[in-house]
């Protein structure tokens, strides 16, 4: 998966299979702004769990 870029940002995907859950790293021209946790079930988190999670952060933050 790659990452997703939004407007200057960037949301970087990392995450656990054995522990089922990751993290989207939120980045701002370059700068670490925050993380933002989340879980999910199978092999791999689905795209749309990243896209929602991504919409949801750029709706939350005028972007």
């Amino acid at each position: 998966m790659g990452a997703i870029d939004r407007n200057g940002y960037r949301f970087e995907t990392e995450f656990s299979v054995i522990n089922q859950n990751g993290a989207i790293h939120v980045y701002h021209e370059g700068e670490f702004m925050e993380e933002i946790p989340f879980h999910f079930d199978g092999k791999f988190p689905e795209p749309n769990l990243l896209e929602e999670l991504v919409e949801g952060y750029c709706e939350k933050h005028n972007i």
